[in-house]
């Protein structure tokens, strides 16, 4: 059984075809997914799907890619993260790849997520794209270590990975480790614990070989835990099994294990 840690059901290019996607999901026995939000707006969408549907979670967070949206406080954020269906904070962190300095107000906001998920006792979900010395830095400053949480879709190097790691983070990598270019994120692979691993698909994008170039979607996940079982030769089952245990035990998710009883098997 797999889980899709981290995927944007709410996204239009999945909204439209949800019943689709998830029937899809759990044909291919994945057993949860987390839907996380990117603006305050949206999570006006992104929880009433959780609601719904049992074995889909929530999160929320402001991206920090997000310019012309309302800013989150640490109250609110807070707020919003109590209800039960909520079990992190995020997609937060720092991207210096599109936008350029002056970048304190992506800072400020990165800093008021942490502060937010150490308040509310939640972990963290971290974006971090060409401003690596930075997340660290700022996760170290504001004790991102309390909550723990998950650098998703790890694109950097063993340093970095070890630096989270050193905080109490997991990694989570997504279909990119299948590219063939993809050489020293699988070197990364091979040497990051699967005891602090989880996998993902980031949908509707970076799908994995052999979908890539299509729309993603958390059916393909298990795509991903295939190469990360040969690059570490073990068995599809250990990296299933070993990311399914850290995704419960980061999120604090119980349900899975039912929902994976009652699962059906792929087609």
């Amino acid at each position: 059984m797999f889980v899709d840690s981290h995927c944007h059901l709410s996204f239009p290019e999945l909204a439209g075809d949800l019943p689709g996607v998830l029937s899809r999901m759990r044909e291919n026995r994945v057993v949860a997914a987390l839907n996380v939000c990117t603006t305050l707006p949206e999570f006006d969408v992104v929880l009433p799907v959780a609601e719904r549907e049992p074995d889909i979670y929530a999160s929320v967070g402001v991206h920090p890619d997000n310019i012309d949206t309302p800013e989150p406080t640490v109250d609110r954020l807070c707020e919003l993260a109590r209800h039960a269906k909520v079990v992190a904070i995020g997609e937060t962190g720092l991207d210096y790849y599109r936008l350029t300095e002056p970048l304190e107000w992506q800072r400020e906001r990165f800093r008021v997520h942490i502060r937010a998920a150490r308040a509310v006792g939640k972990p963290l979900i971290i974006h971090t794209r060409a401003a690596s010395a930075d997340t660290i830095r700022l996760l170290q400053e504001e004790g991102a270590g309390q909550a723990g949480g998950v650098m998703h879709c790890f694109t950097e190097s063993l340093d970095v990975a070890q630096a989270a790691m050193d905080l109490g983070f997991y990694i989570s990598f997504s279909g990119i480790v299948t590219f063939k270019s993809a050489r020293e994120l699988q070197d990364v692979v091979r040497r990051v614990p699967l005891e602090r691993m989880l996998i993902e698909t980031d949908a509707p994008y970076l799908a994995p070989v052999p979908f890539r170039g299509r729309r993603n979607e958390p059916a393909f996940v298990p795509h991903v835990a295939v190469k990360i079982a040969e690059l570490k030769a073990v068995s599809v089952e250990t990296v299933a099994a070993a990311t399914t245990d850290n995704f419960l035990r980061l999120f604090n998710v119980l349900q899975v294990r039912v929902n994976a009883k009652t699962q059906v098997a792929p087609h």
